[in-house]
């Protein structure tokens, strides 16, 4: 079939130059702007004539849209908008000093980004326009901005021809690569695209090389992957994915738009359209429209051509960078699931014919009987008869058999299975689980349960409530989905249930069963894996779409989990004393995407009778444990078989509030995140937290270097003062230079960013700046204590000489000759490149 026989009547929609375009969300509408002043609404699927807006200004060079509204950026620097459906003007969002040449929307219609001639981008609240946030790196004007599908990024294509990356996980855009050689080098006026067009799982974006190919990057990496290849004799002028990443559209100044598709990057249809400047997929529909530099729009229905729509009716498609069939697996930068609305199918559709997907692979019915919740997830209510959970928090682990009772000891005392997060039951309620993501607890309702998920970030995530017949005593929860498991008590097979909160597809979520007879200890789920240890002592990892990954038995019987990304911890009782107590417990972390085992069965550090409270891995993936006598340790140099060391960050007995005595509170551990302890603080003697769900507190770290708290220095005599000022910095020596060994050892095992390694000479100046105050109290003390002075100059990281030469300054202020040459010497020598003898110069 000829592309000509095909082709669309044109409609006049603009006088020639830049025309713009774009769909609404839901699809109902397309929005044009062009260089006159005239902005026009057409329904889509009716040929009618378009709703007409004249009161708009000249020279529309960036448009966007919400179900509810749409915006328009025009040359005289002003962004306006609009009410779809009355064509209304609403409100002057913004004003730049310079013409606007992009504006993009981000997925939860919440935020405008405009790109202008400024060399500030400015990212504007739709409901409040007085909260403003900037994207202000950029070394010339922006040519192109977009937001990626999953919220997390926008890219700012630059007419110097780099490509600004920022991070929106932050309260403000913080940038988080630049990449030169991405795109070319243009002109604002010019009509070749220099924009980044992210695929819709978020995973990667395409551009517009120099060669006229077409080149995709993948997220994270930040590197070139593959390219569209051999497509176009000119210039190209608009790229788009369709709707569901499995198709692409370039246009280009050859006249050609070409259909290529994205798994194979292979051309399926060539359409002769010249002057083309953008294109625009509908977002359900096979339709795309077009518009020229002459001003005119063209929708064409029935865009892809039989033979290949059902590659456009698949759901979301990954995009094609991951190879194998571990494309689900993330690596240890982590990718977030597609943020996708749901599209739950009916009953009758999923059950399908007798030949269909579900008989082929064999899927199971119990599945839809499985919980009814009132999030419309589609679960169906089924009470089967389990009766009313027993208030057991979690199994006793079995001593010796019967045929190996030693009569003469008592039944081995170890430590019991430890579920971080959970609670036992009080009264008929429990938490499952606790964490900075949010809360899971469970009500027994006699014959059954109910199950509440409750999140901090409401915006992010919406709360669930479901019933439970399954009585689920264990669970997990992140970012990226719910994970529930239990261990029936009438012989049936324990089961691990896992539902995402994002799902692309009718169904994402899946149970599966273990052996009979083998009951799950513990419970974790990272960004990559969930991972589950049991009583016959196999640790057993899944993906996160229920693929069996791997499964191996631990060395010594198992007590819990832990997990962050592609790393396992787990932990299991040693050997037995002389007094029939375990004496220790020993720990393995291993990466398993990478079959690489980090520390293997190594001892946790626990004084004597007292217990493991929880353990996790912090939020820039340390280990980390707390126990019963109230002290948080985190694992240093764990990376490196053989290193690893427990290094206390907090001992909440020595904490302020605790110094009077007069208080009496204990802490739960639920996170260590952005260098703080996060907690909840128990009163009265309470062990645990109980309801209504308690709020969270934080501490800062410190380092127990001295038995108790000291006071502020205010509050002292003089001498006292120096000596709380001198305990003061020496714990945040301490301290500082243990966060730096443990940001360097992450630097040394990942791919960095470039603000990650930017942060690193940071905070070894960080740790300079307190060897430097330090010097100046050793130097008010008296020359009888230069040699300590030295030393501590001796510590300085000091890359560029600088701190040292303030070292000589403070030797100097304070008169104190003789150490002022000392640090002179040990310049000359350290950056002569000569060793420094550490016993001549003391």
């Amino acid at each position: 079939m000829s592309s000509e026989a095909m082709r669309p009547r044109g409609r006049p929609a603009h006088t020639p130059g830049t025309t713009v375009l774009t769909y609404t969300p839901n699809g109902r509408y397309t929005i044009t702007g062009g260089s006159n002043s005239a902005i026009r609404i057409y329904s889509v699927g009716q040929d009618g004539e378009p709703k007409t807006i004249e009161e708009g200004a000249d020279g529309h060079l960036g448009i966007g849209a919400t179900n509810e509204s749409f915006f328009m950026g025009a040359e005289d620097g002003t962004v306006w908008q609009y009410e779809v459906q009355s064509g209304r003007m609403e409100k002057l969002l913004v004003r730049c000093a310079l013409p606007v040449r992009d504006i993009a929307v981000s997925k939860d219609g919440e935020w405008v980004a405009v790109a202008s001639d400024e060399l500030t981008v400015k990212l504007v609240n739709i409901e409040d326009m007085t909260k403003v946030k900037y994207l202000r790196e950029q070394a010339k004007g922006t040519k192109h901005i977009t937001f990626d599908p999953n919220g997390r990024f926008v890219a700012a294509s630059c007419t110097d021809g780099i490509v600004y990356v920022y991070s929106l996980d932050s309260e403000e855009p913080e940038l988080l690569r630049k990449l030169d050689g991405v795109v070319r080098r243009l002109e604002p006026e010019d009509e070749a695209t220099a924009r980044v067009v992210w695929h819709p799982d978020g995973t990667a974006f395409a551009s517009a090389e120099a060669t006229r190919d077409i080149a995709l990057f993948s997220v994270g990496e930040w590197k070139k992957e593959i390219a569209f290849t051999g497509g176009h004799n000119g210039d190209i002028t608009a790229i788009s994915w369709s709707p569901n990443g499995a198709l692409l559209v370039t246009a280009a100044k050859d006249g050609q738009v070409l259909l290529w598709e994205s798994k194979t990057q292979k051309i399926l249809q060539r359409y002769d359209f010249p002057n083309v400047l953008n294109v625009a997929w509908h977002p359900t529909q096979n339709s795309l429209s077009l518009t020229t530099s002459d001003g005119e729009l063209f929708i064409y229905d029935g865009f892809v051509p039989n033979a290949h729509q059902p590659i456009l009716q698949k759901p979301l498609q990954a995009a094609p960078i991951f190879p194998g069939a571990l494309a689900e697996i993330s690596d240890n930068a982590g990718r977030p699931l597609a943020s996708r609305p749901k599209e739950a199918a009916p009953r009758k559709e999923r059950m399908g014919s007798p030949d269909s997907l579900d008989d082929i692979l064999g899927y199971d019915q119990e599945m839809d009987d499985f919980v009814e919740d009132d999030d419309g997830a589609g679960y169906a209510e089924l009470i089967n008869g389990h009766g009313k959970r027993t208030n057991e928090h979690l199994e006793e682990i079995d001593g010796h058999t019967d045929k190996r009772i030693i009569t003469s000891f008592t039944k081995p005392k170890v430590h019991p299975p430890l579920q971080p997060g959970s609670t036992p039951w009080r009264g008929n309620r429990r938490y499952l689980c606790l964490n900075l993501t949010g809360a899971v607890w469970t009500v027994d309702q006699e014959t059954h349960n109910t199950v509440t998920v409750e999140f901090y970030d409401r915006e992010l995530h919406r709360d669930f409530h479901f019933t439970d017949p399954y009585l689920y005593d264990r669970a997990c929860l992140n970012e990226n989905g719910a994970l529930f498991s239990n261990n029936p008590k009438d012989g049936s097979p324990a089961t691990i249930f896992y539902r995402p909160h994002e799902t692309w597809t009718a169904r994402a979520d899946w149970r599966t069963q273990l052996p009979q007879g083998e009951h799950i200890r513990a419970l974790a789920l990272s960004e990559s894996y969930i991972v589950a240890v049991t009583t016959k002592d196999y640790v057993r990892v899944y993906t996160l779409f229920g693929t069996p990954f791997k499964v191996y038995r631990q060395k010594s019987p198992a007590v819990t989990c832990a997990a962050w990304r592609d790393y396992v911890m787990t932990v299991g009782n040693g050997p037995l004393a002389s007094d029939g107590r375990t004496a220790t417990l020993r720990y393995s972390v291993e990466n398993v995407k990478r079959d690489e085992i980090c520390q293997n069965e190594d001892v946790v550090a626990l004084p004597e009778n007292a217990e493991l409270k929880s353990v996790f891995f912090s939020d820039t993936g340390d280990p980390c444990i707390y126990d019963s006598e109230g002290v948080l340790l985190i694992l240093q140099h764990w990376r490196t078989p053989g290193q690893a060391r427990w290094v206390p960050l907090l001992d909440t007995r020595q904490l302020e509030r605790l110094a009077s005595g007069r208080k009496e509170e204990t802490y739960w551990p639920v996170a260590v995140a952005q260098d703080k302890f996060h907690c909840i603080i128990l009163k009265g003697g309470d062990q645990y937290p109980y309801f209504p769900r308690p709020l969270l507190s934080e501490f800062d770290f410190r380092v127990p270097i001295t038995d108790k708290p000291g006071k502020a220095p205010e509050d002292e005599e003089d001498g006292s003062a120096t000596r709380n000022d001198r305990a003061r910095l020496e714990e945040s020596f301490v301290r500082n230079n243990l966060l730096l060994s443990l940001f360097q050892d992450l630097l040394s095992s990942t791919h960095a960013t470039s603000s990650q390694r930017a942060e690193l000479p940071r905070k070894e100046l960080e740790v300079d700046k307190i060897l430097l105050q330090l010097l100046a109290i050793e130097c008010r003390e008296g020359e009888e204590r230069g040699m300590k002075a030295l030393e501590l100059v001796q510590m300085m990281k000091d890359r560029n000489g600088k701190m040292v030469e303030a070292a000589v300054k403070v030797a100097e202020r304070y008169g104190r000759g003789v150490l002022e040459d000392k640090i002179r010497e040990l310049a000359e020598r350290r950056y002569a490149g000569e060793e420094d003898d550490d016993d001549e110069l003391a």
